[in-house]
């Protein structure tokens, strides 16, 4: 069945054995034969001692047991190996939740950053301006750029001195792209600022639409630091969430990745609210309400996704 259902199943049958005593036998627990997980291409799991509230779900109890010693139904009883593969969802939650704020970031450089872009000057050449909206291709195109060199540069050098087959362990990868991520947005407060004060200096910081004499190009560096936090991050997230799956549960684990980057741009939507109505205060406005970039603590706002 749906690896969803089969989450669903340990926490209903968790929550109405909870008044069941736990065995301190590990072997007392409900699990299948081996000839039934062999019919139906799983493999037994051993018990490990975490989140033992789930182990409910697996407590035997004759008064739900069929004539055969089978569970009448898996929303009353769940085997042992179903309640494993349900706390190894469980153990990967923090990284997964360690990486939504990364995605958050992602979704500002998609907003923010490009209405920085669209206050600059975006003139390449005489004949030809630079779309602000075009701006995310920056990441695109580094990733263009240092793949090739991560794979053929870093990963060989990087193997020479760990000893491990894909030079970084997939946490350490995940490791540096949340560091870089982090690089990433405060790179874009420290140019926010910069373009704040070159519009104060020409007296432009009251006219929302005027173009700040700062190429749009000062904007590419944090875009540039994220596409390589997202080379480091998204593999290795992948790479995490398949390896630590049992078989049963890896279609739902490697795509918590994905779920990350979802969460993440709802995160935004959120925060920026959140924002909004802790820093209002009588007439005063939030940090970012308003059309004129200038007057907005978008650099404040920044940093405080750097320190997130």
């Amino acid at each position: 069945g749906s690896p969803l259902t089969r989450v669903a199943q340990v926490i209903v049958a968790a929550m109405r054995r909870r008044r069941l005593p736990l065995p301190s036998d590990p072997s007392k627990f409900h699990e299948m034969s081996k000839k039934e997980a062999a019919s139906t291409g799983l493999s037994l799991l051993t018990y490990t001692n975490q989140f033992r509230f789930l182990d409910k779900a697996a407590a035997m109890d004759d008064s739900i047991l069929e004539e055969d010693g089978t569970g009448s139904s898996p929303w009353h009883l769940c085997t042992l190996t179903q309640v494993e593969e349900v706390k190894s969802v469980f153990r990967v939650l923090p990284i997964f939740g360690s990486s939504i704020i990364t995605h958050c970031i992602l979704a500002q450089l998609q907003t923010f950053s490009v209405e920085q872009g669209s206050t600059t000057d975006t003139s390449l050449g005489k004949h030809f301006n630079i779309p602000p909206a075009s701006l995310p291709v920056f990441p695109v195109l580094s990733m263009v750029v240092i793949v090739p060199i991560y794979d053929r540069v870093f990963i060989p050098f990087a193997r020479r001195i760990t000893g491990h087959v894909g030079g970084i362990t997939s946490l350490q990868r995940i490791g540096v792209g949340l560091v870089l991520s982090s690089v990433s947005i405060a790179v874009a407060a420290a140019v926010e600022i910069k373009r704040k004060n070159i519009a104060r200096d020409h007296n432009l910081t009251n006219n929302p639409v005027a173009v700040v004499p700062m190429r749009i190009f000062w904007l590419s560096p944090q875009y540039i630091t994220f596409g390589l936090a997202e080379i480091f991050l998204f593999p290795g997230l992948m790479e995490f969430f398949y390896s630590q799956a049992p078989p049963g549960m890896r279609s739902l684990s490697s795509s918590l990745a994905f779920t990350s980057m979802a969460c993440g741009y709802f995160l935004s939507s959120i925060l920026v609210t959140i924002v909004n109505k802790v820093t209002e205060s009588g007439q005063k406005k939030g940090w970012l309400v308003g059309n004129n970039l200038n007057l907005l603590k978008l650099d404040s706002f920044y940093w405080l996704l750097c320190v997130l």
